[in-house]
């Protein structure tokens, strides 16, 4: 993605913004900064990052001749869709991504991308901590709080990047497309922003837009939105559930975590030989044990590396 020379506004000054436009700046673009909090302190901030001190900076409202002097935006995820500003980026023919979109379009390596109502930290940490035992550089960004544009520099083909995606992410994802993906489960939540929940739950589908074929998203068959998207996704489906044995993917018969790649079942690890303790900390484990697995790490480290895990 090339965007040298290109006039570029940032939309949210908070953390995400702040890495966005630091890696906007590495690009070679001409940055533009913008917040929509009227009561923010611009002399602290302009103090504290001096590197955009030569950044035009427009607080409150954004002027006319700013948005259609604009070739791209980047919202930070903290933004509404429906505020001012945006409609009138959007109104303006002005292409809006959000800060991990703009990141994945500078990612050179493999993504694994987890989404869900809850539980994302925990699994998305302990998915890094597996795949850090086999491959050379894993880096573990998103909604965890690290903002993606952040470390997506340091990318290269050989590495993998466990990204934890909000619903506020996904809305404006388009070319995201993650080898494996998850969605740990769905329950309603942010609908002062989504407003329904057919709308929270097709964004946080988003996640798998992109996914065909062998690609693998994993999902929690006692979810009945994921149970029903599983059957309509392009990308082929492992579950895990705790109370059936799916066709592919991990469940539970009593204390014991188990596996089946639909031909042959195993068991992986008893509950007690965990830190993680209760039923939700066994959903996040089946679900990091599907997304490792897809991921090709043999069971004996996942299962080691499950079992040294504490929980965030």
């Amino acid at each position: 993605m090339d965007l040298t020379g290109k006039q570029v506004l940032v939309a949210g000054l908070g953390k995400s913004g702040i890495a966005a436009g630091a890696l906007l700046k590495k690009m070679g673009c001409m940055v533009c900064l913008f917040d929509g909090n009227e009561k923010f302190d611009r002399s602290a901030w302009e103090k504290t990052y001096p590197v955009f001190s030569d950044c035009p900076l427009w607080i409150g409202e954004l002027p006319d001749a700013a948005v259609q002097a604009m070739e791209l935006a980047v919202v930070s995820p903290g933004i509404p869709l429906d505020t001012p500003a945006i409609l009138k980026l959007q109104a303006a023919g002005v292409p809006v991504v959000g800060e991990a979109e703009l990141a994945y379009r500078f990612e050179k390596g493999r993504v694994a991308a987890i989404t869900g109502t809850n539980g994302k930290t925990t699994t998305t940490t302990l998915v890094g901590e597996i795949l850090k035992k086999c491959y050379p550089e894993v880096f573990v960004a998103g909604n965890i709080g690290i903002p993606y544009t952040s470390i997506v520099e340091k990318t290269t083909e050989q590495t993998v990047t466990v990204t934890e995606i909000s619903s506020f992410q996904l809305e404006t994802m388009e070319t995201f497309h993650p080898s494996v993906s998850a969605i740990l489960n769905i329950t309603p939540d942010h609908l002062n922003r989504h407003y329904t929940m057919d709308c929270y739950v097709q964004t946080k589908e988003k996640i798998a837009m992109n996914q065909k074929g062998a690609e693998v998203c994993v999902l929690n068959f006692d979810d009945d939105y994921l149970r029903e998207f599983g059957e309509h996704t392009t990308a082929k489906v492992v579950w895990f559930s705790r109370f059936t044995k799916p066709d592919r993917g991990a469940y539970m018969e009593g204390d014991m975590i188990c596996y089946t790649d639909g031909i042959r079942s195993q068991e992986l690890l008893n509950v007690h030989d965990m830190n993680l303790i209760g039923a939700h900390n066994y959903e996040k484990v089946m679900a990091a044990v599907c997304i490792t697995k897809a991921a090709g790490i043999p069971d004996e480290i996942i299962v080691e590396q499950i079992k040294q895990f504490k929980a965030v």
